[in-house]
This record gives structure tokens, sequence and C-alpha cells, in this order.
């Protein structure tokens, strides 16, 4: 989307910014996401800063309040919020900045074995969801899927998308976590499986079958451990989401994804598959 650039936002906005940053010597607009008016790295004496925002008032303006609201409940693989400024109708959050890369999701990559210890790490220290308002997951999906199959007591991301995971360099290598995980802004309160069921779906879109994504998928203990029923119908559930994204607003993403979720529901519907297969996701 279309980006604001800092030195478009109002004067009053950028000052209190930087009673937060101090002088902020360059700016660097970040490009891709879809869902911030404004995304740039801040170069302070102090160090980087990421910020992101939009209105108050504008269409994903609800969206930054839940990202702060729920960031002090996060463990450290999320990058810490240090700062908000809401001003002359505007709203921004400065983090903690993650450097790194986007994992590759393809066959072979050596970046699923770190992802799936990230999420391991997730469902564990995230259940049960921490005092915190989130919305339920089941009534995110209820025209979509059974409550009773997806609820559950753990904080979830729910937007599984590799642009949100950062893979550090080795310069990175002291901080607490090789993976992080970023853009908090959708959580919900649901199955401790569902993070985990997200990003297999990606996994299939990537290349993998679905029964050595379902491989990797299992280790993962909350995924592992979660009763086939409602994994077959979470697989039935992607593909009517996507069916509906593709018909409401077709993007050239839509369809890959709906065709990663036909080919897992069907093989979550084949009496040999649900989650049975020994093949190697590797």
């Amino acid at each position: 989307m279309p980006r604001i650039h800092w030195d478009e936002l109002p004067d009053g906005v950028r000052r209190d910014v930087e009673r937060h940053t101090g002088p902020i010597r360059t700016t660097s607009t970040i490009p891709t996401g879809a869902a911030s008016d404004v995304a740039v790295t801040l170069d302070t004496a102090a160090g980087p800063v990421f910020c992101k925002g939009g209105e108050v008032d504008g269409r994903f303006g609800w969206l930054y309040r839940n990202e702060a609201r729920v960031n002090p409940s996060l463990p450290l693989l999320a990058p810490r919020l240090l700062w908000t400024v809401e001003r002359d109708g505007w709203l921004l959050l400065g983090f903690e900045h993650a450097a790194g890369r986007h994992p590759d999701l393809s066959p072979g990559s050596p970046d699923l074995t770190p992802l799936a210890a990230l999420l391991s790490d997730l469902a564990r220290q995230l259940t049960p969801c921490p005092p915190v308002a989130v919305p339920s997951f089941a009534d995110r999906w209820r025209t979509l899927i059974a409550p009773e199959m997806v609820d559950g007591d753990t904080l979830l991301h729910t937007d599984m998308t590799p642009r949100n995971f950062l893979i550090e360099t080795e310069s990175d290598a002291r901080k607490a976590s090789a993976v992080r995980l970023v853009d908090w802004s959708g959580p919900a309160r649901g199955a401790a499986w569902i993070d985990t069921a997200l990003l297999l779906h990606r996994l299939i879109r990537a290349g993998h079958d679905p029964a050595a994504a379902e491989v990797w998928g299992r280790q993962v203990p909350a995924f592992a451990e979660a009763p086939e029923p409602p994994v077959t119908a979470f697989a039935d559930a992607l593909v009517l989401l996507w069916q509906r994204k593709q018909q409401a607003a077709p993007a050239p993403h839509h369809g890959p994804l709906l065709g990663a979720a036909r080919r897992w529901a069907a093989h979550r519907a084949r009496p040999c598959g649900r989650g049975r297969s020994t093949a190697s996701a590797a």
C-alpha cells in the first residue's frame, strides 16, 4: 500500500516523537506491508527505532491500538513497544528495531526448524492467555467453523505471513531469540495449535506436500497434540476463507493461498491422510 513519508507528517507529531527518540538523523520508509499508513525506520543517536501507525480514525486505527495494548504481555521474541504518540489525529507506535531477513519456507529450507521452535515457545509462553483484552478466535471465524473446534486459552498472533518473521543475522545472535515475530495487530484467544496450522498452510503454498507440511507441524507440541477433527475442520475453513477473500477483493496472492488450502483439505479428507504420514518435511 502507498506509504506516508516521515516528512509528510504534521510538525507537531514529529516533534512529539523526537521527545522520545532524541534528534532523528535520517529516516527510511519501509515499502512492504498492508496495514500501516506509516512504516519507517528512524535513525537516532541511540540506535534505530521502528515506527508504524497512521490516522486514528483511519481504517487501520483499531489495529494500532490492538498492538499497543497486547505488546506488554508478549514474550521477548516480539519487539518491545518503546513509546506511543497520539496527536493531531495521528497514532504512532515506536518499537525496538528488529533486524533480519524473512524466512524461506520452501522444502529443505534451514529456516523451518527455528520457525517450529518459535511456535513451540509461543504456545508454551502464551498459555494461558495473559490478562489482556483480545477477541475470541472462535468469534472471529464463527461463519467458517464451529466455535468449539477452535476455542482455547492461548494468545494467538493469527497472521502467519513470512513477512511477519525476521531471522536475525549472525551479528544479532546476542539477542534472546534467533527469530522474531512482528506485527501483533490481530491477536486473538483460541486453541494453541492454530498459529502452527496457519503457518503450515503457508508451507503448502511454498511447495510442500501437505503430508510433509504436517510432519513439520508436529514438531510443535500444541499441533502434535491437537485432535484430528478440529484440524480437519480448520483446513476446510481455510478453503472457505480464501474463497471469500478472492471473491470480495481479488488479489495476486489469494489464488495461490486458496490452492494451498484446497490441497490441504483434500489431503485431510483422504482416509490415509489426517496427519498420519511419516514423510519428511525437510
